[in-house]
């Protein structure tokens, strides 16, 4: 019987690809990868997923091999750099980008010019807040969206907090701690419903904030759980509760991450939408459930409930489990993730998110991170 993968195994496996893909000659961004060819799409600019690939050469250099630490913090400072003139774009994903593109860099490696990158991303992100809805907008260059702007808002954007959290640990300026806050808060009445489920998107009023209607970017309908706006709400609520250090957003990230867990099938790899009536005969997601893996992991570590705590973390590593088993390819790439159905854009490829939350996730459970970051 051949010997079982180890979370070492994976995460050398995941690094021989990062290398690969760091050392070419491309100047944007690895965004998806083509199942056949194992070649990259790549962005010119970030779109709203440039940071995850520094994010991973970031977590590389701080918890790889002391000898590779300098070729590939050399190799994260080119790509941050390469984020730049997103500081000034009109839209929220600049939270993802420079949290984990540059924030990381500082928080793992002390590196000072990512630092300041990230802070002059956080500085203008900011700009974005209203206060009467208490959010931030999805902003009107919002990559991928078909409804932008300043009026609309999805679940997806709640992770923003990380980043705004950080940056008031930086500076102490307390803006950056309300805005946090009040943006995690008010996206529970946007998007999370009664039972537990997710709805992806809200529109509001911008003059009163009020909620104007629920509906989703990339899900089956307006009333159906896309994964991975399932596994964006585990997600941000689980790093509002870390980074605020509030545990008030423990309640939405365990109801999100239970209704998860009861619905998501026995193999532990979600659909794209849990309610797509071609069930079983459509496409998984393995980005959605690399995401909630990693968002188990930060639960678990966040309850002082040993019961939860078991069941999160046990389901975390399952999950993990059946990723790498079955669908992490020998060169290394995450496959048979589902980037959006409803226009068949890459729909069973490697994503770049989806394996940076495999690579984190992996850390994590090797000893290597002390939690999911």
């Amino acid at each position: 019987m051949p010997r079982q993968m180890t979370w070492d195994d994976a995460i050398s496996r995941i690094r021989s690809r990062v290398e690969e893909t760091a050392a070419s000659a491309h100047q944007g961004f690895p965004h998806y990868a083509d199942p056949r060819s194992k070649a990259w799409t790549w962005s010119p600019d970030g779109d709203w997923t440039g940071g995850y690939f520094n994010a991973m050469l970031w977590i590389g250099a701080a918890c790889g091999p002391a000898a590779d630490r300098e070729r590939w913090s050399n190799w994260a400072r080119n790509f941050t750099e390469r984020l730049r003139p997103r500081v000034a774009s009109d839209s929220s994903s600049r939270a993802l980008l420079f949290y984990y593109g540059a924030a990381l860099g500082s928080i793992l490696c002390g590196e000072r010019g990512a630092r300041d990158l990230a802070l002059d991303a956080a500085h203008a992100l900011i700009t974005m807040y209203n206060p009467r809805a208490g959010v931030l907008p999805l902003g009107g260059a919002f990559e991928e969206a078909s409804n932008v702007g300043s009026t609309e808002a999805e679940v997806d954007m709640v992770q923003a907090v990380a980043l705004l959290m950080w940056a008031y640990r930086e500076t102490g300026d307390e803006k950056f701690k309300t805005i946090a806050i009040s943006h995690a808060r008010r996206h529970i009445e946007f998007c999370l419903r009664p039972d537990g489920s997710i709805c992806q998107s809200a529109s509001f009023d911008p003059q009163t904030g009020a909620m104007l209607r629920r509906y989703t970017h990339k899900g089956f309908s307006d009333r159906s759980t896309w994964a991975r706006a399932e596994a964006w709400g585990m997600l941000g609520w689980a790093l509002s509760a870390q980074c605020c250090e509030d545990s008030d957003f423990l309640e939405p990230a365990a109801r999100a991450t239970d209704w998860w867990l009861a619905h998501v099938p026995p193999d532990r790899v979600t659909f794209w939408d849990f309610d797509d009536p071609a069930i079983p005969d459509t496409n998984r997601d393995t980005s959605a459930t690399a995401i909630a893996a990693a968002s188990m992991l930060k639960l678990s570590a966040l309850t002082d409930d040993q019961t939860r705590r078991a069941r999160w973390r046990t389901a975390a590593e399952a999950t993990v489990r059946a990723l790498i088993d079955n669908h992490l390819g020998s060169e290394g790439g995450l496959w048979d993730g589902c980037f959006n159905q409803r226009i068949g854009l890459a729909t069973r490829n490697e994503l770049i998110w989806g394996t940076y939350y495999l690579f984190e996730a992996l850390h994590v459970l090797a000893g290597r991170l002390e939690r999911a970051i």
